[in-house]
């Protein structure tokens, strides 16, 4: 039997790559119910200022027809901790590099009062969407 009941993720998914996929991998395997926060257009334009290469749409069909996600919705804010409790959520998946943080450490007390624990999992070496977008700038 898996840990978790519910876990809960979130990215981009912007040029859908390995590193997208081991992550949705890596959490489903921890939880028996994935759910996954696809981030809008205008939330990535606010909070990276660029717009994705794949419109929202197309990027939520793509992440929803993955075997390891039970469940997509849209990212229209940064407030994980309403998600936490609208779903019932019992573990956020989150990368690594955000181990440590300000934020993070903020979250993990947050969620700990909902019975929430943050997994921190690896990122793929050598792989994300702007280092794909920077070999598209080079054809």
């Amino acid at each position: 039997m898996k840990k978790y009941k519910i876990g809960y993720t979130t990215g981009v998914f912007d040029l859908f790559h390995i590193g997208h996929l081991n992550i949705l991998k890596k959490a489903k395997e921890q939880c028996e119910f994935l759910i996954v926060g696809v981030t809008t257009d205008e939330l990535c334009k606010k909070r990276k200022n660029k717009v994705p290469i794949i419109c929202e749409k197309e990027r939520i069909e793509i992440v929803r027809a993955i075997k390891y996600v039970d469940k997509v919705v849209e990212q229209v804010d940064m407030d994980k901790l309403a998600m936490i409790k609208r779903y019932g959520v019992d573990v956020v998946f989150v990368g690594s590099d955000w181990k440590g943080t300000p934020s993070w450490k903020q979250y993990e007390k947050e969620f700990a009062k909902e019975d929430c624990e943050v997994i921190y999992l690896d990122y793929t070496d050598g792989i994300s969407s702007t280092i794909l977008r920077k070999r598209l700038n080079r054809e």
